[in-house]
């Protein structure tokens, strides 16, 4: 019988870590690549993370599989564009929201945020018509981050730079 007074947790309950809370969206770094800030919608929904991709080749290298890639890291424009490699994990059936599955290369990098530095599965495809550069699913947060839908950049935002008005 319990009493009305404060009762303690049973001691089966395990004590769960603190974890970082993010938001909805959330900007991060991908230090592999040299971008040091892409804005990443975060959706528990999908089960994989996908980064916007073109001009996606695959190669050879040391018998292994790899892919050559261009992203552009800045939301709505395509004037700044990165080059990357990266070794190929595997192919991997994805389903789009709209229902379409598609054959992506899945792709193993490290992201950045909160200063913490954590390695990620990424589905290559293109994201043109995408709001988002970049969806951050739920298997890279598992375990890591807590999400307050409500909010969003818990990590900051990046600086802008301030144009100078000319004289």
């Amino acid at each position: 019988m319990r009493s009305k007074s404060n009762p303690k947790p049973p001691s089966s309950e395990k004590q769960r870590p603190a974890l970082p809370v993010i938001g909805w969206r959330e900007w991060i770094a991908l230090p592999e690549f040299g971008v040091k800030w892409i804005k990443v919608k975060v959706d528990t929904g999908a089960r994989s993370s996908s980064l916007h991709a073109f001009d996606i080749h695959s190669f050879k290298r040391g018998g292994r599989e790899w892919v050559r890639f261009q992203i552009h890291p800045v939301q709505r424009k395509s004037l700044k564009s990165v080059e990357v490699e990266a070794k190929v994990l595997e192919y991997r059936s994805v389903r789009s929201s709209s229902g379409k599955a598609s054959l992506r290369p899945v792709i193993i990098t490290n992201i950045e945020l909160f200063g913490i530095t954590r390695p990620i599965e990424l589905t290559l495809a293109s994201r043109d018509e995408m709001g988002f550069r970049m969806l951050l699913g739920r298997e890279a947060i598992r375990g890591r981050f807590l999400v307050d839908p409500g909010k969003s950049y818990f990590a900051g935002k990046p600086k802008r730079k301030v144009k100078s008005k000319k004289a």
